[in-house]
């Protein structure tokens, strides 16, 4: 039989054209990232689909889509690898991983092989060669590639455990080779692999943030998904020195230093997706613990509705904001997305009749027209002492990232006396119990009663996985037991494999909004406590968190179990 292979031709001057051509006119890119790219792309002698994702102007999903309209290609997703590995006795498993590869079906003697980069005919064509067999290219993402061979060719390892043997023995220094050495590690190309693996994982599964964490004899990376920590392969002990000054050099930290705390940040793309981490380091008995918190920029939508506040919520929210001057908050815990919602009001806020100022600590998202400032306690610049500076800026509204001390309470207060509008976030369980809060901090209740305009108490509910959720019963008595006798039935998930049976997929946001009437601001002019103004507040309107939750429960989103957990501690609970 004649092999041959069938694939994208190579490239013709007119491609990148058409290919640009065809990403404008779907607004896909803009016409600036574009000019952008093409000049990345001749300076450097790149095809412009690399330069584009490596610049992360494009998600690789998107393009993928193009470059099927293009060539007529047909383009796979993830459930279209076969369930065990095709002709594995035939080719290598190194020549599968080099050119990511993976042979995915043989129709009429054609065999459909999955290939990252279509324009790549030796690979094609070696394999039609070595197996005799016509070979038709078909497109899939790179992370997809990478999972099946992960998958179908790890010969019972997964791929962080292919890239440790990879390393010699003597890697293994226990926390007592020198720095150069260490610097040698982290820049082998398996560690390289392996930390770059560990954050293209946590993208691919939506993890918040990973955790590295070395014990005697192992070490444990878990991810933080939906809000749940989930243990993911880790690589061994040994190469844990290496693993931390690679993360080290990527965030700009002093990878000689091991006894304190220490925190960066890393701004990278990952298949084509603009990611920034934060990077913390702290030492521990067993050497340096690390939690990277990830921020996926591409996939944050900043409204309240994408967020998932109800329609009722939104409203109230908009009035607040509407207000000429004030403080209005956000309260939470860590991880309950306090200043996702305030940059969502910002964004709410901005037009050309505003001046906004903000200074944060770091700064999270780039919003293009608000003049934000980066905090640098190290050099002095505070919160206190950003905010004096802003108020000499003639802004209109002012976001501060956190209230944490009593100076930049009173700045805020004084911020607000004088004709702004303030917004910020805060450390409270409850919106009632930030009033508290204040007040204990030092700020005279008559200011804060005059000046506050309201708090929202929010949290982050894990989404139920919508093919896989399925109705349940509730008992009677906890239906009494929450205050809703009507609840007979509430949706559940078991796990399926779109949601990675973990019967969630992403979350949702709750929250109870404390707006200042006659009422609410006797009862902070009384100083009375945080259970009873959280009565007061209910009596007067007020949602509560637990109330709110409900209503995502009765509308399929959430579990009973999932809101009762995460409201289990705040003052709305019965």
């Amino acid at each position: 039989m004649a092999s041959h292979a069938s694939s994208i031709s190579s490239l013709d001057d007119g491609f990148d054209s058409r290919l640009l051509a065809a990403l404008l006119k779907s607004g896909d890119i803009t016409s600036a990232a574009g000019e952008r790219a093409q000049r990345a792309a001749s300076q450097a002698g790149e095809r412009l689909d690399r330069v584009l994702l490596r610049l992360g102007l494009i998600e690789e999903p998107a393009l993928i889509a193009h470059f099927a309209s293009l060539t007529g290609m047909r383009a796979l997703k993830a459930e279209a690898f076969p369930d065990y590995p095709l002709y594995a006795d035939t080719l290598s498993t190194r020549f599968i991983r080099h050119a990511m590869v993976v042979p995915v079906d043989e129709v009429d003697g054609t065999i459909l092989l999955a290939a990252a980069d279509p324009f790549d005919e030796a690979s094609a064509h070696a394999i039609s060669l070595k197996l005799d067999k016509p070979v038709q290219c078909c497109l899939a993402a790179s992370a997809d590639i990478e999972n099946a061979i992960e998958r179908l060719y790890g010969e019972g390892k997964s791929s962080i455990d292919t890239l440790a043997d990879a390393l010699s023995d003597d890697s293994d220094d226990q926390g007592s080779a020198d720095i150069a050495r260490l610097k040698d590690l982290a820049n082998d190309a398996p560690v390289i692999r392996i930390v770059n693996l560990l954050i293209r994982k946590a993208i691919e599964t939506r993890a918040s943030d990973i955790h590295i964490e070395p014990y005697d004899a192992h070490m444990r990376v878990r991810m933080r998904i939906d809000g749940t920590l989930s243990e993911v392969d880790a690589p061994p002990i040994r190469l844990h020195p290496a693993i931390l000054s690679r993360l080290k050099i990527m965030a700009k930290l002093n990878i000689a230093e091991r006894r304190l705390p220490q925190d960066g940040r890393i701004k990278a793309v990952i298949s084509g997706r603009e990611v920034d981490i934060r990077v913390a380091t702290t030492p521990t008995l067993h050497g340096e613990a690390a939690v990277l918190r990830l921020l996926d920029k591409t996939a944050v939508a900043l409204d309240f509705e994408t967020l998932g506040l109800d329609e009722t919520l939104r409203a109230d929210l908009n009035d607040v904001l509407s207000q000429p001057n004030g403080i209005f908050l956000v309260t939470g815990p860590t991880g309950s997305g306090k200043t996702t919602t305030l940059y969502a009001a910002l964004k709410t806020l901005n037009d050309a009749s505003r001046k906004i100022i903000t200074v944060e600590d770091p700064v999270e998202y780039q919003l293009e027209g608000v003049t934000q400032i980066q905090a640098r306690p190290d050099i002095g610049l505070d919160f206190a002492h950003a905010l004096r500076s802003i108020l000499r800026q003639d802004p209109d509204v002012i976001m501060v990232g956190e209230i944490r001390d009593i100076e930049t309470a009173r700045i805020a207060v004084q911020a607000a006396l004088t004709g702004h509008l303030v917004l910020a976030t805060l450390h409270t369980n409850s919106a009632a119990a930030a009033v508290g809060r204040l007040l204990d901090m030092g700020v005279e209740d008559y200011l804060l009663a005059s000046t506050l305009v309201g708090v929202l108490a929010q949290r982050l509910v894990p989404r139920l996985c919508n093919d896989c959720k399925t109705m349940a019963p509730v008992l009677p008595d906890l239906a009494r037991h929450i205050g809703d006798s009507d609840l007979k039935e509430a949706y559940t998930s078991a796990g399926c494999p779109t949601c990675q049976d973990r019967g969630t997929r992403g979350r949702t946001a709750i929250g109870e909004l404390l707006t200042l009437n006659d009422g609410v601001r006797a009862s902070i002019l009384r100083r009375r406590d945080a259970a009873a103004l959280h009565t007061d507040a209910v009596a007067s309107g007020m949602i509560s968190l637990r109330a709110n939750g409900l209503l995502k429960v009765r509308s399929g989103d959430c579990s009973l179990s999932d809101v009762l957990r995460i409201t289990s501690a705040d003052s709305s609970a019965p």
